[in-house]
């Protein structure tokens, strides 16, 4: 580090120390059903099958969602081996270069300071700690999508040499590109939207000329195209149940079970920005502000990006929480603006933070009372000490915050904050895995593995639990339960067993067999009469062979 400066050496300690926690956690914790046993077992089966074209769930097509997370995982697991932190791997570097991209850009748009301390929220942020440690496509598409947003603002800066904002717009085309091959049309569709409300609000009417769109459109195709015409050419069924099932009709209807009322965003992204609550206010009127003499407003692009986001969302009948997740670049951006310079607004979010950590340590004790027959309260009891330890980290953070800011060590105050909010969404995380034994299918796949024999069939009786897979490194054949999987099974019927009474005959029949199911079904199959041997069981599932 010779001929660093003394402040950049020690941004880039702490960059490294942030990134040792940020990934050092990753192997820690069991797969949790769905969403990471699925984006965890459908890259696996590619690597089984060296099909790389046609995504398959459990043996199943699988049109859901685009592969380039599939692909990343895919290689992750072919250069290091099939484990818990490189299905995990994606979502963690996308969200580590997320948080990088938001101090990068929020630091040419509106200054070092305020660059730093965006990075420090975004790092902090509940939500974006969270889902970049869990398994799902949602910070990957996130980061694109940001990704892309500040490559336009960073484009379109009025100070940027005209070379150089050609070259950010084609970066902004690229990576909508990969949002695309990501997780679907609203890699372009948000984008779009997006820059037609500014154009309306400023009355920019050459922007839409400046970010040049048959020459970004070409770009697109070029990246997107070959994927899905590929997988089209092998699957004719794919188009119509990918871009019309799987985008209007999502929209549109309640076809998914997702349906939420239209203000079920607002406490998620209250909590989700956590420790930074008390900023948020004062980010979107900066957000307002226009910036005499400059033709681009950088800070209203993006409370256009962020409010468009979180209202389309909110339109949407289906919903998860993890969706408006893409608005949190952009919101730490402002809030990095709002904050820097104000240690006075640092230490009303540093006393905001001590407020939420009380609370939350005051309803740590409440936690066993979740309890019921299929998670009892023991586990419940085993969550609490890591509840209380990122409540505590949370209160210390703020704590150290106040005292930093009111000696007007603005940035000092940023950071402890920001690590007092990694650490509370960390507890929480890493606290899970308590209920792991339920909520994963690891300790019943360990259990039985040894006993396996390859080629013996193993049925999935109306039941479906998304990690037993990946842990057995094997398929199971589906019985009665379709959901997620029904399409795929219209495709390929032979794969699946209709009904109860056919999987009996089918059982009876087979000279060797395995099966998953219920208590429940196991008690009415029991009660029937067919012969199984019970192997394993826990509250949520019991496993069986044929004797």
């Amino acid at each position: 580090m010779r001929g660093l400066s003394d402040a950049r050496r020690g941004t880039l300690l702490l960059a490294f120390a942030f990134a040792l926690a940020w990934f050092g956690t990753l192997e820690q914790r069991r797969l949790i059903n769905p969403d990471e046993g699925r984006y965890a077992e459908i890259p696996r089966e590619m690597v089984a099958s060296g099909d790389w074209v046609t995504p398959r769930l459990n043996g199943i097509k699988y049109f859901e969602k685009p592969a380039l997370q599939y692909w990343a995982t895919a290689a992750a697991y072919t250069a290091f081996g099939e484990h818990h932190w490189t299905a995990r791997l994606w979502p963690a570097l996308t969200g580590f270069l997320g948080i990088l991209a938001t101090g990068f850009a929020a630091s040419r748009l509106f200054g070092a300071p305020a660059g730093l301390i965006a990075a420090a929220v975004l790092a902090g942020s509940v939500l974006w700690n969270v889902i970049g440690h869990v398994n799902t496509l949602d910070m990957g598409v996130s980061f694109f999508l940001a990704a892309a947003v500040f490559a336009l603002c960073l484009a379109e800066r009025d100070e940027t040499p005209a070379r150089e904002g050609a070259r950010w717009r084609d970066g902004a085309w690229m990576l909508l590109a990969l949002a695309v091959l990501s997780k679907g049309l609203i890699g372009l569709v948000l984008p779009a939207a997006t820059v037609v409300a500014y154009i309306l609000w400023q009355r920019d009417w050459g922007l839409l000329a400046r970010i040049r769109p048959w020459r970004g459109l070409a770009i697109l195709v070029a990246v997107t195209a070959p994927w899905f015409v590929a997988v089209s050419l092998a699957n004719p069924e794919f188009a119509r149940f990918f871009f019309i099932h799987e985008h209007f009709e999502r929209f549109l209807t309640k076809s998914h079970g997702r349906y939420q009322e239209v203000w079920y965003f607002v406490p998620i992204l209250l909590v989700g920005i956590l420790p930074w609550i008390a900023a948020l206010p004062g980010a979107i009127a900066d957000g307002w502000r226009a910036r005499p003499a400059q033709r681009f407003q950088p800070q209203r692009f993006l409370l256009v990006w962020a409010v468009l986001v979180f209202a389309f969302f909110s339109a949407s009948s289906s919903k998860l929480a993890s969706y408006i997740l893409p608005i949190f670049p952009a919101l730490a951006a402002l809030a990095g603006l709002h904050l820097a310079g104000s240690p006075r607004r640092l230490a009303w979010a540093a006393g905001a933070a001590i407020v939420v950590a009380a609370a939350a340590l005051a309803f740590v004790p409440q936690v066993v009372k979740l309890a019921n027959p299929t998670v009892p309260a023991a586990l419940y009891a085993a969550y609490q000490p890591w509840l209380y330890g990122g409540a505590t980290a949370l209160l210390f953070g703020g704590v150290a915050a106040l005292a930093w800011s009111r000696r007007g060590r603005e940035l000092a105050a940023a950071i402890a904050l920001a690590a007092g909010g990694f650490a509370f969404g960390q507890g929480f995380l890493l606290g899970h895995d308590s209920l792991g034994s339920v909520n994963s299918a690891h300790d019943v796949a360990v259990a039985i593995a040894p006993q396996l024999t390859p080629g013996v069939p193993f049925y999935s009786v109306d039941t479906y639990d998304q990690t037993l897979q990946f842990y057995l490194k094997r398929t199971t054949t589906m019985v009665s339960y379709r959901d997620e999987l029904g399409f795929g099974i219209e495709q390929e019927p032979a794969r699946f067993i209709p009904d109860i009474p056919a999987f009996e005959a089918t059982w009876r029949a087979a000279p060797a067999a395995w099966a998953i199911m219920s208590p429940a079904t196991h008690a009415t199959l029991a009660a029937k009469g067919l012969r199984m041997e019970e192997v394993v069981r826990d509250t949520r599932r019991v496993i069986v062979r044929k004797p």
